[in-house]
């Protein structure tokens, strides 16, 4: 009797303290090589925060916050890891540089952290073809970036992270900018481009212009009376997805509006309920 209750005392220690796990925080790039384009600013350095559930499945989503690219909202960093955590999948909130103009801050960051998540897979418990990208809002945008210009990796590269490919496996878009040109939210193009963007620059990171073959696999969600991002973004860069073959759903939402009541209530569930039944639908296997 008493070593089964000592072992109940020991499983009920592991348990509480995998539930109690402190998140991990990493700064994705060595402070003397932070990747500069454009003008030199006085920067930030981006960080990727690590939050592991007790009983990983192997999965793992790259957090991509809002914030119109001129702040990265918390509401949709931190409790989205950890409701990914409850069904058994990793999050990793990536707190990205603000573009001032220049989109390649962003976009480096957002590359780099799915490489950093590709090359810990096995000390973070994950499978190497399930590691995918998330986003809201301009995070969407920037989640869009990840799945339309991704890198391989380089097989000569110095380190393990380097030789990673950044192309995501999956992408989970909710109500996202896609568009950057009729229709766009005029906030998230002129903090990411600047105020007086050419045409060129406008297709060149509009993403609903950029889905390729290789393009992953891909879910929307948004919401119909969504003012400040209307839902043709979702729209467009869903018909986009289905005219290369893409498997793609696209959730159309009633209402809720941008932000989706305040990321609550039945809208608010029904995307993270959908888009979990759609993972798993994905049944995604190592390449």
């Amino acid at each position: 009797m008493r070593s089964i209750v000592l072992l109940l005392a020991a499983l009920l220690t592991l348990k509480l303290t995998a539930e109690s796990q402190s998140p991990q925080t990493i700064e994705i790039w060595p402070r003397e090589k932070v990747p500069q384009s454009g003008k030199i600013v006085k920067d930030t350095h981006p960080t990727l925060t690590l939050f592991a559930p007790p009983n990983p499945n192997g999965t793992a989503v790259v957090i991509c916050p809002g914030g119109g690219y001129g702040q990265v909202v918390g509401a949709e960093g931190a409790p989205i890891a950890k409701w990914l955590n409850s069904q058994g999948i990793t999050g990793l909130v990536l707190n990205y540089r603000l573009p001032k103009g220049d989109p390649q801050r962003p976009l480096n960051d957002v590359r780099r952290a799915i490489q950093i998540t590709k090359a810990h897979h096995k000390e973070w418990n994950l499978k190497p073809s399930q590691i995918g990208v998330m986003g809201f809002s301009a995070g969407g945008h920037l989640a869009g970036m990840a799945i339309t210009k991704f890198r391989a990796g380089d097989p000569q590269g110095s380190d393990a992270i380097s030789r990673q490919s950044s192309r995501p496996d999956f992408a989970i878009l909710i109500y996202p900018v896609v568009t950057l040109g009729e229709g766009t939210h005029s906030g998230s193009r002129q903090n990411l481009l600047g105020p007086n963007p050419s045409k060129e620059l406008i297709d060149l990171y509009s993403n609903e212009l950029h889905v390729s073959l290789d393009t992953p696999p891909t879910f929307l969600a948004h919401a119909a009376d969504d003012q400040p991002v209307p839902p043709l973004h979702s729209a467009k860069f869903h018909d986009a997805l289905l005219s290369k073959k893409i498997k793609t759903q696209y959730l159309r939402l009633p209402s809720g509006g941008h932000g989706l009541n305040g990321y609550q209530g039945p809208m608010w569930e029904a995307w993270q309920k959908a888009s979990i039944r759609w993972l798993q639908s994905l049944e995604l296997r190592a390449p």
